[in-house]
């Protein structure tokens, strides 16, 4: 009896172990293959997961975002971890003109999806296989930066976010999301939680940073990089 009750709680550890690292913190501490195959995996339903609202998207994320960019010529967007394309289609709502819109995300799943959907539209530039980490892009190169819901699954949040403000043009804008609130607690290394993003970002010479309360589990962070 003893026996039996020792190996059940091994067992329930075990899969309470294998919950977190799987389902919880999505295998960021499993590295960035376990990562990527889990995203292609939940493609085909990844949308139905998030249940995103499209109008919401556009009065939080597309509108502020077209407006700081308004006065550019030609903005040219770079969305990293564009996913099932969330963010180049909300800018799609109400597209400005010369807007061009690049997307990046390491899943072949997700950007299949988002190839369909963003199919009719002409803004789009480009969809690119590519790694948060190392953007394969020029310093200085996009009028605006936006990494939505994925820079806690990244091996390296500031490397990260380090190589988002690189390819930000002088002036450009910074949009990405933070983890916040209970869901913290599944990341033990403290990489999200309010004020900690913000710090990084101060440290690496951006400006007029803001936060912004979004989602239950996310908070906008807005910045600049100094021109």
């Amino acid at each position: 009896m003893v026996f039996l009750m020792a190996l059940g709680a091994v067992l329930l550890a075990l899969g309470a172990g294998a919950y977190w690292a799987l389902v919880l913190s999505e295998g960021v501490y499993l590295g960035p293959r376990v990562v990527r195959l889990l995203y292609d995996r939940a493609a085909p339903r990844y949308d139905r997961i998030k249940n995103a609202d499209p109008e919401d998207d556009v009065r939080y994320l597309a509108r502020p975002l077209l407006t700081a960019l308004d006065a550019a010529p030609a903005p040219l967007v770079l969305d990293v971890a564009t996913g099932t394309a969330r963010l180049p289609l909300s800018l799609m709502a109400e597209p400005i003109p010369g807007l061009r819109v690049v997307g990046i995300d390491c899943s072949p799943g997700m950007l299949g999806r988002a190839q369909r959907k963003l199919e009719p539209y002409p803004h789009v530039q480009a969809l690119a296989l590519a790694d948060a980490g190392h953007l394969p892009f020029a310093d200085d190169a996009f009028t605006a930066v936006t990494c939505l819901e994925a820079i806690e699954f990244t091996p390296r949040p500031r490397a990260t976010l380090r190589e988002l403000v690189r390819v930000l043009q002088p002036g450009g804008v910074l949009l990405i999301s933070n983890r916040v609130g209970v869901d913290c607690l599944w990341f033990p290394d403290q990489r999200c939680g309010r004020g900690r993003v913000e710090a990084w970002l101060r440290e690496l010479g951006l400006v007029d940073i803001e936060r912004e309360a979004w989602q239950v589990y996310y908070d906008l962070v807005w910045a600049k990089k100094a021109a």
